[in-house]
């Protein structure tokens, strides 16, 4: 009965989502350009040094304009200017070899895992920068002397939930007036998540060990907003953490990993004898990243990006953008969803949530809430009580808020549904920036990074999203680890496994015509009259330009579709062949419109449609009355651009080609590769007939004759050159010798004994072949010997049986002497029974 309701709780949402779904394809939002790797402009530059890896952790200093860089045992000082230029020379901060050796031995991966990557790298002052790294799963921090850029390798201290263990888990940080507040997983198994504060003279601070606190979290992101700046109430700064956890407070499957975001305030110092050295103000409530019409949440949050109102420092105007992913049966969809700060003071400051033992569930506390308020931050109203800090708060207040740190209320985002989704995409990383149109009015752009190495720009219009340009930045498909902004110098920076990345935050020259600048909606570009060219807005102060964010207004651009169309191709074919006359889409948005002989062109699907993607009209079966004038435009947010015209000739004999035959033969490869696939198609189907003449001769031959022709190849161990030389069992070789005798019987059938395979180490375990680190490429220890034999996928190591191969005519019966030997040769002598399974062996 229990597992029919939970199979009920996850069936229906999919069941009503799925018509939703279908209904809301309008939100799987199609970018208006796509900028391939080969297409980048020189602007790009591009920053990487041999043998080292993982540039996955970036510090912009804007005022000193550096770009600290924290990769796989390696820290850099680039210019933020041009990353190509190192400002210092590199720190190699590596993992001692007997730290590496204790990792090893711990049954960790000696090419992922046993190394020191940097995970942590802010100012820590004016004069010195603070960094954490794995140290081989022995954690490590220590400070950078800016000057001189020189690591203090005699201070080091122990980073010990300042830093993860494992490279691959999450984790969160930022110093704030030199305390260091930090999320992440706090021993060598990764099983004691916590929140802590400490590194300065403050008091240090964390989480309870306690499930209903965190229960298996995965921390994305942090936050500090000062709260305290123009509070009436006299409240207190808070640092805020995102994270993804399993949840505890329901009941069906598909609701057991949800989004959080928790608070802390900056001036809890702990209770005085209950939570002592413990956070009094921890609180956590559920974020929500779906649609009331769309029964699809998005629970793992990926990535999180704060945005605070320009000039300002404290909470007006602050926001929050999430980067979440699901997965749609066997499709990822990744969504952007939008919170208010005030939103989430909203549910901090609503009811609580209570495990009731009795009901066993979760639910809303009811009873009266104690006074002063559990998790509530030290306001003016606390002082004017005596409490002056949280250690003069009272026993029934921290018991309340230990027992019941989550919230009831949801923080749902801006608009109760996501800005953007997207449908196979995995989106890893988001920034964000206020950008000033011509007009004045500010518009949010989003920069966000997938899995697969591009970067999507979009513009926040409001009510939606419009995703102006898809850009692939790293040729190789690769995780797009992290991305920082420099709003002065007006770049992004793209940090993956294989390199860093720098690049405009717009490039205004690849809009060509005015039409296609104002249609794309950037609020970087405008289209310039007299130069006749798109500029970048920031960079043309006083100089006019012609700009529409949400209208799209081409008509300022002063085109006359009224001037005369000008036939630029000639085109003659045979009748009955095929045709494909080409348009040029001014953008993945637009859609191709044909007139013939000046009137609309009305499609046949079966004899004549546009392919979108050849992007081409095609005419199947040409006939003297498809001869004509043909035009196509491109029409976009009813806009029409002039997209090709040809003249086409279809004549009765041999085709007779114009000059003007461009589009043709930039079809010719096409059709070569469709003549290529067919003649392979037709020497399959008579190699399948002549393979199925043989087999059925074979057959004809009798049982006997057809066991002698089957072969299974399977590739054996080279012999060895001497029989009496016995293998080392520490040696990592792949040419290590064997005994024939583990594989053949003396009279040469081949035997397979299950659980005797030979791992790639040597040892008794396999190795481990899990990657954790986002987009390491797997090690070539991991891989199986293409000279071993492993029996693991041929039956379980727990069998108990033999198989044997002796394929060949039947022996006779020696004189065997010995017991195992004459037991051996009766088992070969067994035949399968006709309802048996072959695959099962008996002893």
């Amino acid at each position: 009965m229990t597992l029919a309701l939970l199979d009920l709780c996850v069936l229906v949402p999919v069941l009503l989502g799925l018509v939703r779904w279908t209904e809301a394809t309008w939100w799987d939002s199609l970018a208006r350009k796509t900028v391939r790797y080969h297409e980048l402009t020189n602007e790009v530059r591009r920053f990487s040094r041999p043998g080292i890896s993982n540039y996955s952790t970036l510090t912009l200093n804007e005022s000193g304009d550096v770009l600290y860089v924290g990769a796989r045992e390696a820290i850099f000082a680039l210019s933020a200017s041009d990353i190509v230029k190192e400002l210092k020379p590199m720190i190699l901060w590596e993992a001692p070899q007997d730290k590496k050796e204790q990792c090893i031995q711990k049954g960790k991966n000696n090419q992922t895992d046993c190394f020191n990557y940097i995970r942590f790298l802010q100012s820590y002052n004016a004069s010195h920068l603070y960094t954490c790294g794995t140290y081989a799963f022995q954690p490590k921090c220590t400070y950078i002397e800016i000057p001189g850029f020189s690591l203090d390798r005699f201070g080091l201290e122990d980073g010990k939930g300042k830093c993860p263990y494992d490279p691959s888990k999450g984790h969160t940080g930022l110093i704030v007036d030199g305390a260091l507040y930090s999320a992440t997983l706090n021993n060598f198994l990764g099983s004691e998540p916590v929140i802590l504060r400490n590194l300065a003279q403050r008091h240090p601070m964390k989480t309870e060990h306690l499930t209903s606190w965190l229960n298996e979290p995965n921390f994305v992101g942090s936050a500090y907003v000062s709260e305290s700046m123009g509070s009436w109430t006299g409240d207190d700064d808070k640092v805020y953490f995102f994270f993804s956890e399993r949840a505890v407070e329901y009941d069906c499957y598909s609701e057991k990993v949800v989004a959080r975001v928790a608070r802390v305030c900056k001036g809890d110092v702990g209770g005085a004898r209950i939570l002592q050295k413990k956070w009094t103000t921890f609180l956590k409530a559920r974020l929500v990243c779906s649609d009331p019409e769309l029964l699809l949440h998005f629970n793992h949050i990926q990535a999180v990006y704060t945005l605070s109102e320009e000039g300002t420092n404290g909470a007006n105007g602050t926001s929050f953008y999430g980067a979440f992913q699901a997965r749609w049966g066997g499709v990822s969809v990744s969504a952007v969803c939008r919170y208010r700060l005030e939103d989430l003071q909203k549910v901090f400051d609503g009811p609580y949530k209570e495990y009731r033992e009795q009901a066993q569930k979760w639910l809303r506390y009811s009873d009266q809430v104690p006074s002063p308020r559990p998790g509530a931050c030290i306001t003016a109203e606390h002082r004017r009580n005596l409490m002056n800090s949280s250690q003069d708060l009272p026993d029934v207040t921290l018991n309340f808020v230990k027992k019941h740190p989550l919230m009831d209320g949801l923080v749902l985002p801006h608009h109760n549904r996501p800005l953007l989704v997207r449908e196979d995409a995995n989106f890893s990383q988001l920034a964000v920036q206020r950008v000033r149109a011509q007009d004045g009015e500010l518009f949010e752009v989003l920069f966000i990074g997938s899995d697969n190495g591009w970067v999507s720009k979009a513009v926040n219009l409001g009510t939606h999203v419009h995703v102006i340009e898809d850009v692939q930045v790293f040729d190789q498909s690769q995780p797009v680890q992290s991305l920082v902004i420099s709003h002065s110098k007006k770049l992004l920076f793209a940090g993956s496994y294989s390199e860093v990345v720098q690049m405009p935050l717009a490039d205004c020259s690849k809009y060509r015509t005015c039409t296609d600048c104002i249609l794309s909606k950037d609020p970087y570009c405008g289209w310039n009259q007299d130069f006749r060219s798109c500029l970048r807005v920031q960079e043309h102060d006083g100089i006019p330009l012609v700009q529409d964010i949400h209208n799209s207004d081409t008509a300022r651009c002063n085109i006359h579709s009224t001037k005369p169309v000008k036939l630029t191709k000639n085109l003659t074919a045979m009748s009955g062949s095929i045709v494909a006359l080409p348009c040029e889409l001014t953008s993945n948005l637009a859609h191709a419109q044909w007139t013939f002989n000046g009137k609309e062109l009305v499609l046949d699907p079966e004899m004549m449609w546009y392919d979108a993607t050849l992007q081409a009209l095609v005419i199947r079966s040409a006939d003297t009355m498809h001869s004509g004038f043909y035009w196509c435009v491109s029409e976009e947010q009813n806009t029409r651009l002039p997209g090709g015209g040809y003249h086409l000739s279809v004549v009765a004999g041999p085709a007779i080609t114009l000059p003007a035959r461009a589009p043709l033969d930039s079809m010719s490869l096409v059709w070569m590769l469709v003549i290529a696939l067919g003649a392979l198609c037709l020497l399959l189907l008579l190699l399948v007939v002549y393979l199925r003449h043989r087999l059925k001769a074979e057959m004809s031959r009798g049982p006997k004759a057809m066991e002698s022709t089957l072969v299974y190849p399977i590739e054996l161990p080279k012999e060895p050159k001497s029989p009496k030389f016995i293998p080392s069992t520490t040696s990592d070789s792949d040419e290590k010798l064997w005994d024939p005798a583990s594989y053949y019987y003396s009279d040469g059938s081949l035997k397979i004994v299950p659980g005797h395979a030979v791992c790639q180490n040597g040892g008794g375990s396999p190795s481990p072949t899990a990657n954790g680190i986002p987009n390491q490429p797997m090690p070539t220890t991991a891989l199986p010997s293409p000279n071993r034999m492993s029996l693991g996928h041929i039956r379980g190591s727990s069998s108990n049986g033999y198989i044997r191969l002796n394929i060949g005519a039947p022996e006779e019966r020696p004189d065997y002497s010995d017991l195992a030997e004459e037991l051996r040769w009766k088992l070969k002598q067994r035949q399968a029974l006709p309802d048996s399974n072959p695959e099962e062996s008996s002893v």
